[in-house]
Parts: structure tokens; C-alpha cells; sequence
């Protein structure tokens, strides 16, 4: 298994959980508290636009709570199931942009039927 770096601080309930599901799955991690590595976590924030804890590095991606995983058993799963991708990372960000261009498309079409029916009622 590749290694895993997960940042956390020591108050954080959802960090503790993350951490205490990868060790009952037999993850090993190293625990980096965000307070010790104060420049790399800034570092990490600036590149990933989301200060949120748990973040873990695991095989050279960030997986940030919420954008890459909703709980602790959907982090495992991604984590056990991990097959490395034969595409360049050019390829896999150019497609991931056209998902998020999709994405964001669709939430504005669908904000604009529902924004047209209340408009239609209104009248």
C-alpha cells in the first residue's frame, strides 16, 4: 500500500473517526498535525482552495472531506480500491474539467427551470 499522510489537529472529532476507521481496516498513515507543519498546511490549503481537516495525501493526491470522500467507510473503500491510472495527469485534469464544466452547467440549467416555474406561478 502506498503511504498515507493525513493532516489533523488534535481537537477535531471527524479527524479522530477518519483515523480510527483506517487503523481498524489495517491503514497505515502518518499523522501530521496542521499546528507542526504550519508552512506545508498552508501550502497544501493554497493548492487544494480548501482548508478542511482531515486532508490526506495518499499516492501523491490530496483527498479532501466532502470533494473526494463523504465519510470514513466511503475514504476506506477509495482507499482499497485504488488502481493507478494509466492516463497522463494532462488527460485526467482535462477531463476532470469537462465534468466540472457538466456539473456546473446542469446545476444552472436545473436553477433556471425551477427559477422559470416560480416565475410562471408568480404572474
Amino acid at each position: 500500500m502506498n503511504k498515507i499522510i493525513i493532516y489533523t489537529n488534535e481537537t477535531c472529532p471527524y479527524c479522530r473517526q477518519i483515523k480510527e476507521e483506517l487503523t481498524k481496516n489495517n491503514i497505515e498513515f502518518e499523522n501530521v498535525l496542521t499546528s507542526d507543519e504550519k508552512d506545508n498546511w498552508q501550502a497544501i490549503v493554497s493548492l487544494t482552495g480548501m482548508p478542511t481537516i482531515p486532508t490526506l495525501n495518499f499516492n501523491g493526491d490530496y483527498l479532501v472531506p466532502g470533494r473526494d470522500f463523504s465519510n470514513a467507510a466511503n475514504l476506506v473503500k477509495l482507499i482499497q480500491n485504488y488502481k493507478e491510472s494509466n492516463f497522463t495527469i494532462q488527460e485526467i485534469t482535462l477531463e476532470k474539467l469537462k465534468t466540472l464544466h457538466y456539473n456546473i452547467s446542469t446545476a444552472f440549467n436545473r436553477t433556471n427551470q425551477i427559477l422559470t416555474k416560480i416565475e410562471t406561478k408568480i404572474k
